[in-house]
């Protein structure tokens, strides 16, 4: 108990504006909760639809690294702990940012934000779950991509969450890497080692990232305005956003073909260039519209923010099809 106090006073020394259910009135806090709603709860913690997109690029790969299926049981086991790596991450984002995610919108319907959970108990819950991923992944399938996501949920919590986040602009640009880890985590879990194609599908992620969350924080630039946070729509204006999505997404598009000449047949290339051009377009037409407007209600930036999700889903299928077709 002596550890876990210690390093919850960590947590608030860093920036954080603790969030204890005590303080929290009558009407927000019911005296006996149902089981069903504490369940509901600490799943929120854990973000589930940023864990499905995370291992939406973990388990692709695993087809791409074994070039046709990889063992049912080595699937099952990197998808159970890459999931309890990316919930522990987010749940200690959330004991992180319980004081900003009270004030901006997208987020104040988060537990910690609502106080239906102590922080305390959060914080436990989220190094349980990086400990539990952990020997997940070390003892089933190996230690090099324990190590990888562990590498990961530290560097989200730590590097991008407690350091960057509130500090910079370029918050997403570098703390966005946290997100590019699961592409190695599934190449290591079939071959045991690294590479370049991994490689560069990281670089698709980490270049991917900048137009996927800056044309959401489009959206929602008043609530990171509101809570001091300099992610870039709150700071700049959407015509200079609009351009670096633009230059972003040419750079992403042009990464995501070197994959090409290393481990794919045709199949790879084509929708790569096919979602790509989509992408492109969609990122122009935001460009277009942000010159002479502020209105989100022309910007309409979750169009692209939409697509982002379904390009990078769409590519890594394509990549975990193309063995069969060769």
């Amino acid at each position: 108990m002596a550890v876990t106090s210690s390093l919850l006073a960590s947590f608030r020394l860093m920036h954080v504006t603790a969030v204890d259910v005590n303080t929290a009135s009558p009407t927000e806090v019911p005296t006996s909760p149902a089981f069903s709603d504490v369940v509901k709860s600490y799943v929120a913690l854990t973000k589930p639809r940023i864990i499905e997109l995370l291992l939406l690029t973990t388990v692709p790969v695993m087809f791409l690294a074994q070039e046709g299926v990889p063992p049912l049981w080595l699937v099952i086991a990197t998808f159970a702990g890459g999931a309890l790596s990316a919930g522990s991450a987010n749940a200690l984002n959330c004991v992180v940012d319980a004081d900003i995610d009270q004030l901006m919108r997208r987020t104040a319907r988060r537990p910690l934000a609502r106080h239906q959970i102590p922080t305390r108990n959060a914080l436990i819950f989220g190094l349980l779950l990086g400990v539990v991923s952990t020997a997940v992944l070390g003892f089933w399938v190996n230690w090099l991509s324990a190590g990888l996501a562990l590498a990961a949920n530290v560097f989200y919590v730590i590097g991008y969450t407690m350091i960057l986040k509130r500090r910079t602009t370029q918050n997403i640009v570098w703390g966005g890497a946290a997100g590019c880890f699961p592409a190695m985590i599934g190449w290591t879990a079939v071959t045991g080692e690294l590479a370049l194609a991994p490689v560069v599908l990281f670089l698709v992620v980490f270049f991917w990232t900048p137009p996927h969350f800056w044309s959401l924080a489009m959206r929602y630039r008043d609530d990171y305005a509101a809570a001091s946070v300099p992610m870039l729509p709150s700071v700049v204006g959407s015509a200079e956003v609009a351009r670096q999505i633009v230059v972003y997404t040419w750079i992403m598009v042009g990464t995501s073909l070197l994959l090409w000449p290393l481990v794919t047949g045709w199949f790879y290339p084509a929708v790569a260039i096919v979602l790509g051009i989509v992408f492109l377009i969609e990122a122009y037409d935001l460009k277009s519209r942000a010159q002479d407007t502020e209105e989100l209600s022309v910007l309409k930036p979750m169009r692209l923010f939409h697509y982002s999700n379904a390009y990078l889903a769409l590519l890594f299928v394509a990549a975990a099809i193309d063995p069969f077709l060769r």
